[in-house]
């Protein structure tokens, strides 16, 4: 497990992180300033409060599913969507107090969590957290960067499909004249290292906690328990909240009698890639990974 979380880290190329949509020159939006507690909380005596944990990405990495997972944990409150306050810009620009108007009310020794996969590979997302709080507890989740990124053009694949929309087939864009394309989004978010690095700037190693993807979809509850560990939350997550679901293929949760899936989009099958195309791609992120090993 160890190698396959530091190898992650390793993809080292000269291409800059994609953000998620255009964003304005970072010298013209200064930083919001936090707001004022609300006056008010919700009769039961909740209230919103400014998440303590964000899962930071990665996209088609497992977000949904720790998310899921995660709430399974009574001193657990998570925001439902995907907010997107850090990368977009005019999210962002509507100051903190919008950001704490999308959080779930909770107790107060509750923590609140919120997941917004693009803020990995969001350059600017890493400097505007910390100016909110630079002692916030972030989760990554990682998979294998090759199938990481097939899962990123089946989601794609499929949207486009629904919508009646035309697709191009994925030979044509993990390739390009005869080489990796390094032009493809999707290969873009799967070279950690790069993404990494831009974080490391502003926060320790011990602040981001790295979830393999790959063992969460094998067998989520050792994952789920590193995770409870990393958080200091009191153990509570067992293995009698997770179940296989055969016709669907992966884990779903039982919470307190009540079984729940995620929704038919996970899971879905990768399409066909041609062996000599797959390990091109698979030579591509390998090479990076080996010499992170030697270092090490």
């Amino acid at each position: 497990m160890a190698a396959l979380v530091f190898g992650l880290l390793l993809f080292a190329i000269q291409s800059p992180p994609v953000p998620s949509r255009p964003v304005a020159d970072e010298g013209a939006t200064p930083p919001p300033t936090l707001p004022s507690p609300p006056s008010t909380g919700h009769p039961n005596g909740t209230l919103q409060q400014l998440p303590q944990i964000i899962i930071i990405g990665v996209r088609k990495g497992g977000t949904r599913a720790l998310i899921e997972m995660l709430s399974l944990h009574s001193a657990v409150a998570a925001a439902q969507n995907e907010v997107h306050f850090f990368d977009w810009e005019s999210h962002f620009q509507k100051g903190l107090s919008w950001y704490l108007s999308q959080m779930p009310y909770s107790f107060p020794d509750q923590l609140t969590v919120e997941k917004t996969p693009a803020y990995f590979t969001s350059s600017k997302v890493p400097k505007r957290i910390h100016q909110m709080n630079p002692d916030i507890k972030l989760l990554l989740i990682l998979r294998d960067p090759t199938e990481r990124v097939l899962s990123d053009y089946t989601q794609v694949f499929y949207n486009r499909l629904q919508k009646h929309k035309h697709y191009q087939p994925i030979e044509s864009v993990l390739v390009k004249d005869g080489k990796i394309n390094l032009e493809y989004k999707a290969l873009n978010r799967s070279m950690y290292y790069v993404h990494m690095q831009n974080w490391l700037k502003y926060f320790p190693q011990d602040s981001i906690h790295i979830v393999d993807g790959d063992q969460l979809i094998r067998d989520p509850f050792p994952e789920m328990k590193k995770v409870e560990r990393f958080l200091k939350l009191e153990p509570q997550i067992n293995a009698s909240n997770f179940y296989f679901n055969k016709t669907k293929g992966f884990y779903c949760l039982r919470d307190h009698g009540q079984e729940r899936c995620l929704h038919d989009s996970k899971g879905r099958a990768h399409p066909h890639v041609a062996p000599a195309i797959l390990q091109k791609l698979y030579q591509f992120f390998h090479e990076p990974n080996k010499k992170f090993f030697e270092l090490s």
